[in-house]
Parts: C-alpha cells; structure tokens; sequence
C-alpha cells in the first residue's frame, strides 16, 4: 500500500512538473526573417553617441540607404543591440535613432527585455516593414561602425519627441573674429 501511494504522488508530481515548464515557454512567436526584401538595401552604419549632461545619457543612430522602394511598402521599426527605434526617411536613407535608457556617459548595452522578439549579435539588426498589410522582418548581419559623436550640452533636439527634420551632425565652433 505505501509503494502505491508513493507512485501515486510520484505522478502527480511529474505532472505538475511538466504543466509548470510548459507553462513557462516564451511566448513570442518564432519569427521568419524575409530573404528578399521590396527594396534594395546598401552599406548599413550606425554610430554611438554621448550626450556629456547626466540626463542627457546615451544611443546609437543607425543609417540604412535605401533604394527602390515599393509603393506599397513602409519601412516601420529597427532592433539592433536589444534597443527599438522607429525608421524615418531622411533624404536617401532611412535613421533610426535609439535612445539608451541607461544614465551611464558611456554606451552600455542593454539587458534585453522579456518581450525583445530577436536574438541578436552585436553586428546585426532587423528591420520590420509593411507589406500589403503584413508586417515582414528583414534580418542584416553586417553593420558597420563610425566614429562616435559627443555632444557637450546634452543630446540635440533629434533626440528629443519632436517632430523636427534637423539631422545630426558634428558640431562646429564658430569664428567671431
């Protein structure tokens, strides 16, 4: 009689066990990466920025020219280094600008949140697009980095909520000699 109640506390055990782990599965979708993309993408480059105020903290702007672009195509979010930043257009390319929520004055990565949707390496990214009406992803496994910028007095108004079309740039000193 005891070897059948242990049995029986055996199973039940085992079964809650497997309940609680299937419970515990990620709940995001496997996502599939589109090979062929509605547009044509060249060189991608991002680059680290530093803003040198405490509030001003820290990102990472991305560049992705592209061309030949589908009318019935809308280049909507990028994730790169566990970090989502909506794409705008800016003359021939696209720019996503992804402010880090961390208060360091130089650029830490981010843990990536439980609802991040991608693995990723450091030199990649994905880029989401509509399509007709369904949201595609792009997978780029080469970007390449340029100089970083540090701007004195804290980010400039691009990264800010803004609507402005102001582009970053190296800051210049004036001459008022």
């Amino acid at each position: 009689m005891k070897n059948l109640k242990k049995a029986t506390y055996t199973i039940i055990f085992a079964i809650a066990i497997s309940f609680t782990f299937q419970c515990a599965t990620p709940k995001v979708a496997a996502t599939t990466f589109e090979e062929q993309t509605p547009f044509k993408i060249k060189t991608v480059n991002f680059q680290e920025w530093y803003a040198g105020i405490k509030v001003g903290g820290t990102g990472i702007n991305v560049f992705i020219p592209i061309s030949e672009i589908s009318n019935n195509v809308v280049l909507d979010n990028l994730y790169f280094r566990n970090l989502k930043g909506k794409l705008t257009k800016s003359g021939d390319k696209y720019i996503a600008v992804l402010k880090n929520p961390s208060r360091h004055y130089t650029f830490h990565k981010v843990e990536k949140p439980a609802d991040y949707p991608f693995d990723l390496s450091n030199d990649e990214c994905v880029i989401s697009y509509v399509e007709n009406g369904q949201t595609k992803y792009h997978k780029i496994t080469a970007l390449y980095e340029v100089a970083g910028t540090y701007y004195e007095n804290g980010p400039p108004s691009i990264y800010t909520e803004s609507n402005s079309e102001v582009m970053a740039s190296l800051d210049e000193e004036d001459d008022d000699n």
